[in-house]
């Protein structure tokens, strides 16, 4: 199906809302250009699923670098499949290469292919960890991610405020106390200086 079609879908989905299950007018004044906005919203909180996560992990030579290289505070909004309800935050992505390394923009890409799907942040996590491992092949990969959720904190137990961190380790960093320790130092460094 084209962006068109999704587009009205999405902006008739949006007046069933407002009129049918809200109560509220869609013909009122302030509410008129919000069936496109809303459409449009949406179109790009879920453009990840029309995106190759791959196509962001070009890999080049590291002239070989193989020490730890860490990137922090990317950052994260993503939809809960559970109540389309957001989840915002960080993410901390590290690797020990084995010949290759990518651009230092391509991980904040690669997360904006995950997290731009209806997801859940144990998954988003994981996939982004599997993704660099299989195609870097690094010695070791770890990927943090720190949010927190409107589904918890707008609704249920109403408990502003709430972190929920996430880990998936591959590799070194897995097995290996010294080299997980460095990465996590990093992680701890990265959230200090990330505020949510």
């Amino acid at each position: 199906m084209d962006k068109e079609i999704h587009r009205k879908n999405l902006a008739s989905a949006a007046v069933t809302i407002i009129n049918n299950t809200i109560g509220e007018d869609a013909d009122r004044e302030g509410l008129l250009e919000t069936p496109r906005r809303f459409a449009e919203a949406w179109q790009f909180w879920t453009k990840g699923y029309s995106e190759d996560p791959a196509k962001y992990l070009k890999t080049f030579d590291g002239e070989g670098h193989n020490e730890l290289i860490f990137q922090g505070g990317i950052s994260v909004w993503a939809l809960c499949e559970h109540h389309l309800a957001p989840f915002f935050g960080v993410c901390h992505i590290g690797y020990i290469p084995q010949g290759r390394i990518v651009g230092l923009s391509k991980f904040s890409r690669l997360v904006d292919v995950y997290i731009r799907r209806l997801t859940i942040q144990e998954r988003a996590t994981n996939q982004i960890a599997e993704i660099i491992n299989t195609i870097l092949n690094p010695t070791a990969v770890g990927v943090v991610m720190r949010c927190r959720h409107s589904c918890l904190e707008a609704r249920g137990v109403q408990k502003a405020g709430t972190i929920t961190y996430t880990s998936a380790l591959r590799g070194a960093f897995k097995t290996n106390i010294s080299a997980r320790s460095e990465f996590l130092r990093f992680v701890e460094r990265a959230d200090t200086d990330c505020r949510l």
